[in-house]
């Protein structure tokens, strides 16, 4: 599943938006997760963000 598949299946189908501007909060706090903090094993255990940073600084 791609990361649109989890944003959907993870926070829009979960939740109840009391208006656009807390659907944006959720969103961003969300996406956060995902790229930042989230452990994703097929990259060493790393979030996203830290694997294609340490990629990079081996390239």
């Amino acid at each position: 599943m791609n990361s649109f598949g989890l944003l959907k299946s993870e926070l829009l189908y979960l939740q109840e938006f009391e208006s656009l501007e807390h659907f944006k909060q959720e969103l961003v706090r969300s996406l956060d997760y995902y790229y930042t903090t989230r452990i994703k094993v097929k990259q060493k255990g790393l979030p996203p963000a830290l694997h294609r940073q340490q990629a990079l600084l081996t390239a």
